[in-house]
C-alpha cells in the first residue's frame, strides 16, 4: 500500500478494497456494498433511527419512479437537479407517456402525498423520514464519498408556522452533529451554506462539514428550511383554527453513506482503517497463539470468553484459520477492527490474555476475570481518543490569520510546495456571489458554510473585494 503522505486518494482506494468493504459494480460510477461495508451503514442507520424515533419522526417508503411534471412544479429544483437526473423512457417495450425521473431526492414526491394527507392543523407537524437509494449522475465519483447511486435517510416534515419548521431544520442538525461525533468519532463544523451552495429550492440550507487528514472537507450532513416553496408547488394547504386554508412551512434534511468514506479518511492509518468501537462490524478479535492446535485448552478459554462478550452484546469474533499469528494481525489491523484479543499457552498459564488497542502501540496483559470490564471500558477509552485525535488534527489545519486573495494564494504555494496540506481557511465574504466565484476559481477553495454566531472570532474584511464583510466563511477544497 502507498502512504496516506505519498498519495492520499489512492491510499484511500486500496484501504477500503482491502479492508473488503467494497467492489466496483459494472455500472460506471455505482459500487457494491460488501458485508463489513454494509454493517457499518446499518450501525449508523440504528442511531439515526432511534434518535428520530425519540423525535416523534417515523418511517415510511415511498416510490423510486417520479413523473417529470413534479419537477417542473418547482422550477429552482429541477434547475438544481437536472443534470444529474437519469430517465425512464420506455418500459415493457413501448415508449412511456412522460418521463420518469430515478429518484435524486424525495421533495417531489412526498409534497404530492402531503397535500393529499394534510387537511387540517390537527394533521400538523406531520414528520417523516425514508430509508431509501438515490441517483445523481456524478462526472466524477469515488466510493462512498461521491457515487451515482447511494444509500442516504432523507427526513419531510410539515409545520403550522415558520418557527415550528426552523425549530425542526436546526434540531436536525443538531441530531447530525451530535450522532457523526458520538458515534463516527468525527467532528464536524456547523453553519448554514451561502446562497449559491443551498438545496435547490430551499429558503436556507444548514450543513455539518468535516475535515479530513489531507485538509479537505466532507458535506457531512444537510438540513433545509423550505418556508411555503415547496407547499405552495404542491397545494400543501390546512385548515388552521381561524378556518383558513392557508400553506404549510416544510424542511427536509438527508445523510448518506458518504458518512463511512469521511469517517474512514478521517481516522484511517497507515496499516488501513481506524473504526470507532461504535460503527465497528467486529468489535475484537480474539486470535490463539503459540502451537495452539496442541493444546485444546487454549481454544475452549477463547470459545469461553467468545461466548461472554456475546451475551454482553459485544460483537466478537474467532479467527481460528491456519494463517500465521503475523498474517492475523496484520489483516485485522487493516480491517480496523479495535481490539485484538491473544491467547497463547503462558496466557492460559499465567490466567491472562494480552490485549491490543488499534490505536496504540503496545499489548496490555488483562486477566481472564477483568477483561469483559477492560474492554467495555477500553471502547468508550478508544471512542474519545479518537475524537479527540481527530480535533487535534483540525486544529493543526486551521488558518484564521489570512485577509486577502493574495495571502491565500501564498498560502496554498506554500504548503504545497512544503508537501503539505493547505487546509481549511476563516475568511470575510462581501456576500456577492461575484467574489465567492472569484475564490474558486483563483485557488480551488469553495465556501463551506458560515459558522454560527459565537463560534468563531468574526472578520471585518471581504478576502476578495476588501470591502467590508457581511459575513465570516470556512473556505476549504472538497471531496
Amino acid at each position: 500500500m502507498v502512504t496516506r503522505k505519498e498519495d492520499f486518494s489512492k491510499w484511500y482506494l486500496q484501504t477500503i478494497q482491502q479492508a473488503d468493504l467494497m467492489d466496483y459494480a459494472p455500472v460506471r460510477g455505482n459500487i457494491i456494498f460488501k458485508p463489513d461495508g454494509y454493517e457499518i451503514w446499518e450501525h449508523i442507520q440504528e442511531e439515526f433511527n432511534r434518535r428520530f424515533k425519540e423525535e416523534g419522526i417515523r418511517n415510511a417508503y415511498f416510490p423510486m419512479l417520479i413523473p417529470e411534471s413534479f419537477f417542473n412544479k418547482e422550477k429552482n429544483h429541477i434547475e438544481g437537479f437536472s443534470p444529474e437526473l437519469p430517465w425512464v423512457t420506455e418500459a415493457a417495450g413501448e415508449k412511456l407517456e412522460e418521463r420518469l425521473a430515478l429518484r435524486p431526492t424525495s421533495e417531489t414526491m412526498i409534497g404530492d402525498a402531503m397535500s393529499r394527507w394534510i387537511q387540517s392543523y390537527r394533521d400538523l407537524p406531520m414528520e417523516i423520514n425514508q430509508w431509501a437509494n438515490v441517483f445523481r449522475w456524478e462526472k466524477r465519483t469515488l466510493p462512498f464519498l461521491r457515487t451515482s447511486e447511494f444509500l442516504w435517510q432523507e427526513g419531510h416534515t410539515a409545520h403550522a408556522t415558520a418557527e415550528d419548521a426552523i425549530e425542526r431544520t436546526m434540531r436536525s442538525l443538531q441530531i447530525y452533529k451530535e450522532v457523526v461525533e458520538g458515534l463516527l468519532a468525527m467532528p464536524v463544523f456547523s453553519g448554514e451554506k451561502t446562497p449559491s451552495e443551498r438545496f435547490a429550492g430551499a429558503e436556507r440550507t444548514y450543513s455539518i462539514e468535516a475535515m479530513m487528514q489531507d485538509g479537505k472537507a466532507v458535506q457531512a450532513g444537510t438540513s433545509h428550511f423550505m418556508g411555503t416553496k415547496f407547499a405552495e408547488a404542491f397545494d400543501i394547504r390546512y385548515l388552521n383554527t381561524d378556518n383558513e386554508h392557508v400553506y404549510a412551512y416544510t424542511t427536509s434534511f438527508g445523510a448518506s453513506t458518504r458518512l463511512i468514506g469521511a469517517m474512514i479518511m478521517a481516522h484511517g492509518d497507515d496499516q488501513g482503517l481506524v473504526l470507532p468501537p461504535r460503527v465497528a462490524p467486529h468489535q475484537v478479535v480474539m486470535i490463539p497463539v503459540g502451537p495452539w492446535q496442541k493444546n485444546p485448552a487454549i481454544m475452549e478459554k477463547i470459545e469461553e470468553l467468545h461466548s461472554e462478550f456475546k451475551a454482553l452484546g459485544i460483537r466478537v469474533l474467532i479467527d481460528d484459520s491456519d494463517n500465521s499469528p503475523g498474517y492475523k494481525f496484520n489483516e485485522w489491523e487493516m480491517h480496523g477492527v479495535p481490539f485484538r484479543i491473544e491467547v497463547g499457552p503462558r496466557d492460559l498459564k499465567n490466567e491472562q490474555v494480552m490485549v491490543k488497542a488499534r490505536d496504540l502501540d503496545e499489548k496490555v496483559a488483562v486477566p481472564f476475570t477483568d477483561i469483559m470490564t477492560y474492554i467495555q471500558e477500553q471502547m468508550d477509552a478508544m471512542q474519545t481518543r479518537l475524537l479527540e485525535k481527530a480535533r487535534q488534527m483540525n486544529a493543526d489545519q486551521l488558518y484564521t490569520h489570512i485577509e486577502t486573495l493574495d495571502e491565500l494564494k501564498a498560502h496554498i504555494e506554500s504548503k504545497q510546495a512544503a508537501g503539505e496540506n493547505p487546509g481549511w481557511v476563516l475568511a470575510g465574504w462581501d456576500g456577492t456571489e461575484e467574489t465567492e466565484a472569484q475564490i474558486k476559481e483563483v485557488t480551488g477553495f469553495t465556501t463551506r458554510n458560515i459558522p454560527f454566531e459565537g463560534t468563531v472570532e468574526p472578520k471585518t474584511t471581504c478576502i476578495v473585494s476588501g470591502k467590508p464583510a457581511t459575513t465570516t466563511v470556512w473556505l476549504a477544497r472538497a471531496y
